[in-house]
């Protein structure tokens, strides 16, 4: 990839660049990710305008705008971030040209435009139009082909933000050379993301430890080599939320002898204190592993209520992305920026 780190400052003199996050979370974690480019740009660059998204609305929603975003930002930086409401291109192109060095723009939620998800050439056109430059420091949404992600780099000389290039170094390093042990545990409830993971890895991971939304059919249907099942779980008549006791015993057993640890999803319904025993026993076990990569938005939100992120390797900002990306998938995000 092109990164922004190999970029002479030279490059950034003058310049506006147009900066994709992703806000996409419950709380600020993937915004305190990307704070070192933010600074980095607004410090280098004439001005910086970032676009983002959250949720999936149709059309305008206010509950889903950027605005309060942009407070949490400034007051992150400590520095104004100018919110844009509207999608003017012409006239904030104007405002953010004649603004004061190192000033920093917001644009309204991109979804909010249909071209966006559908990665509409016209509007990657416009997007371009508000700067000279595109860094992507949005791994978590780099899986999907959307206008601000894949489109606009056919418009802009195009760069890895250092958020994007630390998790490209840490979860290509953990699935090409993984110190073993490799212990891999997926929770959720899609199928097909855990089998492409597996057909990646299966010749480097140890085990596989799967939890999650899980049924007879599920097991039966994943059943492979180095793939552990719960033994016991917890249950409401015969549905099953939980791994239980005994499995969670076992699987932290095994993830005492990891070397590399890859988790990306909760083994339980975490939305129940009742059926969030097997993820906080998983949790703890991680936590006392340094050599960790976790990610997903319910796992990450679920490790900082239990004051236990600081204590993990690395948290990826990907939840799909990560999955993706670690079963070897080509994320059409990142391969733009080739």
């Amino acid at each position: 990839m092109r990164l922004l780190r190999s970029l002479p400052l030279s490059r950034l003199k003058n310049k506006v660049a147009i900066l994709r996050l992703d806000f996409n979370t419950e709380d600020n974690w993937r915004m305190d990710a990307s704070l070192p480019t933010v600074r980095y740009l607004a410090r280098h660059c004439a001005a910086v305008m970032i676009v983002s998204h959250k949720g999936r609305p149709k059309g305008f929603e206010e509950k889903l705008s950027l605005r309060r975003i942009a407070r949490v930002l400034a007051g992150k930086l400590e520095q104004k971030v100018n919110f844009m409401p509207d999608f003017d291109f012409r006239a904030i192109t104007a405002q953010v040209r004649t603004a004061p060095k190192g000033s920093i723009f917001m644009l309204e939620n991109l979804r909010f435009l249909p071209g966006e998800s559908k990665n509409d050439p016209r509007l990657a056109k416009q997007l371009a139009s508000l700067g000279d430059l595109y860094i992507n420091d949005a791994f978590a949404v780099s899986h999907r082909a959307n206008a601000s992600v894949v489109a606009i780099t056919k418009y802009l000389p195009s760069y890895a933000g250092f958020e994007v290039e630390q998790e490209v170094n840490h979860l290509g390093q953990a699935i090409r050379h993984p110190k073993k042990p490799l212990v891999i545990i997926l929770g959720g409830a899609k199928i097909d993301d855990k089998l492409r993971v597996y057909d990646n890895l299966k010749s480097k991971a140890s085990v596989f430890l799967i939890g999650g939304a899980l049924t007879d059919d599920i097991i039966r249907t994943l059943a492979r080599p180095k793939i552990v099942f719960p033994t016991d779980f917890r249950t409401i008549n015969t549905d099953i939320r939980d791994i239980g006791p005994k499995t969670a015993k076992e699987y932290c057993k095994i993830i005492r002898t990891a070397k590399t640890i890859l988790w990306n999803g909760p083994v339980g319904d975490i939305n129940h204190k009742r059926f969030a025993q097997g993820t906080i026993a998983l949790a703890r076990c991680v936590a006392k592993n340094r050599n960790s990569i976790v990610g997903g938005g319910e796992t990450v939100m679920f490790l900082k209520k239990l004051k236990l992120d600081n204590k993990i390797g690395f948290i990826s900002t990907g939840g799909g992305a990560m999955l993706d990306f670690i079963a070897g998938m080509k994320l059409p995000g990142l391969e733009a920026l080739k």
